[in-house]
Order: structure tokens, then sequence, then C-alpha cells
């Protein structure tokens, strides 16, 4: 049993604001007797002008940020999950969205690239294309921890479930799920998703989200969740900064997976039905 917690944030274009905030919140979940905590998706900085978070890259391994997150993860004594930050690339006017995995002794034992990049037209007003900034990861990663198999994810890529496949063949017992879901679509398909990846792959599922108005133009929609592998939500907060924990038994995996092996029953058809 390890209790776990999904933080929330509001974060605006204000660095030093954020980590604060990141700080408070990562405090609070402590309090509240969590070995894992999970930030959101561009938790130190969002912003109108797409081109500030180049302005923040941090080679990997060594800047301010870094700094913040693995001191955080060390004075605190717990497995932290950095959401996304820059990391600098190859390329001057592109950066990576990052997600890394710190240990309770402070080192950074794993990182993801997110793959999907959020390239959209959701409607009328608002028209994201996050590749004009960000160079896509490609490759997936599961995080070997002492609190289970931790399979990656980053906020779009929750609408590719060929991913989430992918990482429960490779044994991931947890996904997570650091995002900035637009109001927008947060109100139709966030959950929907959440609760379908943690079905369709027999798996807890740990999602955090940015949660309230970012930016003049930016509304995010909160609603950070921890759902359990038969599809129900353990704990979940609203909108604004916030903090929600729940025990996660990944024996109720385990037994899930060899009572109903939906995973092993799997069928890929060849062309049938035609003459």
């Amino acid at each position: 049993m390890s209790r776990v917690a999904t933080i929330q944030m509001v974060s605006t274009d204000n660095v030093d604001a954020n980590l604060a905030q990141a700080a408070g919140l990562i405090s609070d979940a402590v309090e509240q007797g969590a070995q894992f905590a999970l930030l959101p998706e561009y938790f130190p900085i969002m912003s109108d002008d797409e081109t500030a978070k180049i302005g923040i890259g941090e080679t990997p391994g060594k800047g301010p940020i870094q700094d913040f997150l693995a001191g955080q993860a060390r004075d605190n004594g717990l497995w932290l999950m950095a959401g996304t930050f820059s990391l600098q690339s190859d390329e001057a006017a592109r950066v990576y969205n990052s997600c890394l995995l710190f240990n309770p002794d402070g080192h950074c034992t794993h990182r993801y690239d997110k793959i999907h990049l959020f390239d959209v037209q959701v409607d009328d007003e608002d028209a994201y294309n996050e590749s004009d900034t960000i160079v896509p990861g490609n490759g997936t990663v599961v995080a070997e921890t002492p609190l289970g198999n931790i399979g990656m994810t980053v906020c779009y890529d929750l609408r590719f479930p060929e991913l989430y496949r992918e990482l429960s063949g490779q044994q991931a017992e947890i996904m997570t799920v650091p995002s900035a879901f637009t109001y927008a679509t947060g109100k139709r398909h966030w959950e929907l998703f959440l609760r379908a990846r943690a079905v369709e792959n027999l798996c807890f599922v740990i999602a955090s989200n940015q949660g309230g108005q970012n930016t003049e133009t930016r509304r995010t929609w909160g609603h950070s969740m921890i759902i359990d592998p038969w599809g129900d939500v353990l704990c979940s907060l609203e909108e604004g900064p916030g903090v929600a924990c729940a025990d996660i038994d990944l024996a109720r995996v385990r037994e899930l997976r060899q009572s109903f092996p939906a995973l092993e029953h799997r069928v890929i058809g060849n062309n049938g039905g035609q003459i």
C-alpha cells in the first residue's frame, strides 16, 4: 500500500511565484502522508507568449528548476514527478517538454519527453501549435520504483490509447498524466479518457492538471484525480490550487489482471471479411 498525491496548480507567467506555489502544495501532500506526488504540466510557467518556455529552458541535469525539484524531493523524502518543464534541445527555437522523476534522495531517475504535441484548432478562438516551440520525444518510459512500475505520459498523450497499451505491455501498473488540459476540451473529455485508460489497462491512473485562469486568454479545466483499475475515482479536485491523496494497492492491479485477463485476450484481426 502506498499513499500518492496529485497536485493541482494555477501557474502563471511568474516563475518564482509558481515554484513557491508548488513548494507549498508539495508540503501539503507530505503532511497528508504522501510518498509520491505529481505536479502538472508546465508547472513553472504558463504564458500567452508561447516562446516564454524557451527562455527558461535548462540543460539536462543543471538549472534552478531542477535544483528546486531535487531539493523538494530530498527535503520532503518523497518521490516527486515534476509535471513538465523545458529542457534544451539541439534547436535554439524549440525545447523538449520534459517530465522528470526524482527519488527521495533528490536524484533524477527517469525522464520522459512528451511524444504527442498539441497542434489543434479547438474552436474558432482557440488554436494551439506546440510543435512551433517543442521538439517531440521519441520513446516510452516505464519507471521501476518501490511504489510500482510507473508509465509516464503527458496531457495530449491521453488521446492515444495505443501508447498506454504499449506501457501496460512493459508492465506499467500506474500511469501518470501531468496535464494542462484546456477548459473546453477538459469538461467534455478529461474524466472520460482518464477512466478509460485505467479500465483498458487495468492500472491506477494519477492525473494532475492545471486548474483555473492561468493567463488572460488561457483557462484550464482542473479536476485532477486518482483512479483505480476498475475505473473508480478515488479522489478528485475541482478548480484552483490543491492536493488530493489516495492509497493505492498494487495487489488490486495484479488480482484484476489475473481474474479478468482482458490484456491477454486481445486479438488483432488481419483483413477478415474481405472477399
